[in-house]
């Protein structure tokens, strides 16, 4: 399996895309949107800010390792 390492984050507040690279070593709590700099957090049962906001969920996720970084 491929795994993809790029994600396109889609802040919730302002629309704001971007292409984003995604950590392969653990999720992403936080990201700043570069436009209205809103902080985004994941929303309640994801890991992280690209499997809520992004085109592309995690690395973990995308391989099925969820245990691996995705607890809480």
């Amino acid at each position: 399996m491929n795994v993809i390492l790029q994600s396109t984050l889609t802040c919730p507040e302002c629309g704001t895309a971007k292409v984003e690279s995604m950590p392969t070593n653990a999720c992403q709590y936080f990201h700043e949107c570069s436009s209205c700099k809103t902080l985004l957090k994941p929303k309640r049962g994801d890991c992280c800010v690209f499997c809520s906001f992004g085109s592309v969920p995690c690395p973990p996720i995308q391989e099925g390792k969820r245990d691996d970084c995705c607890t809480r």
